[in-house]
C-alpha cells in the first residue's frame, strides 16, 4: 500500500515538472492557455482582463493592455513553460514561460531564449509578484517605474489589492 502510495506521488511529481510546449492562447496579463491546459506565469501579477488604470488623465483597460503586449510578445511563436511546484488553487500550472525570441542589432546571436514573466515586468504590463517570486522580478520592475513604461505611465491599483476589492 505504502509503496503503491509513493509511486503515485512520483508519478505525479514526474508528469507536473515535465515543461509544456505548444501554440499558447492568452487568457490574460499572465495566464495562458496550451493544449487545453491552463498555465499561470510564475512570480508575476498582471492587471485583471476587467481592471481600468488612468493614464494621461483617461481611464483605459490596463488589464485588455497587458493582455495585448503578452500575446505580442509571443507572437505566434511556440512556448516552452516549465512547471514551478504545484498548481494555483485554480488548477492552472504555475510556470515559467519562455518564447525563442529574434536577437536585435547583434550579428553574432540569431536567436535566444525569453522568460515571459520577466519580460512582462520590464515592458510594464506586470508586477513583480513578491509573495510568490521571492524579488526575481524587482529590478526589471524598478527600470519599467522610472521609464513610466506600461502601468507606470499613470496611478493603478496593484492587481492584488484590485481582486481585493480596493478599486
Amino acid at each position: 500500500m505504502i509503496t503503491a502510495l509513493v509511486l503515485a506521488v512520483s508519478l505525479q511529481s514526474a508528469v507536473t515538472s515535465t515543461p509544456l510546449v505548444g501554440r499558447a492562447t492568452v487568457i490574460d496579463g499572465d495566464t495562458l492557455e496550451i493544449r487545453g491546459q491552463r498555465v499561470r506565469l510564475w512570480g508575476i501579477d498582471a492587471p485583471e482582463s476587467r481592471q481600468s488604470c488612468q493614464r494621461d488623465g483617461q481611464a483605459y483597460r490596463c488589464g485588455t493592455e497587458a493582455a495585448r503586449h503578452l500575446d505580442s510578445l509571443i507572437n505566434d511563436r511556440p512556448v516552452t513553460c516549465t512547471p514551478q511546484g504545484r498548481p494555483d488553487r485554480w488548477g492552472r500550472m504555475v510556470a515559467r514561460c519562455e518564447v525563442t525570441a529574434d536577437c536585435a542589432h547583434d550579428e553574432d546571436c540569431k536567436t535566444f531564449r525569453r522568460d515571459l514573466g520577466g519580460w512582462m515586468v520590464a515592458a510594464g504590463w506586470a508586477l513583480d509578484y513578491p509573495r510568490f517570486s521571492d524579488g526575481e522580478h524587482v529590478e526589471q520592475q524598478y527600470d519599467a517605474e522610472q521609464a513610466r513604461k506600461g502601468l507606470w505611465a499613470g496611478p493603478f491599483i496593484t492587481p492584488w489589492d484590485w481582486r481585493a476589492g480596493q478599486r
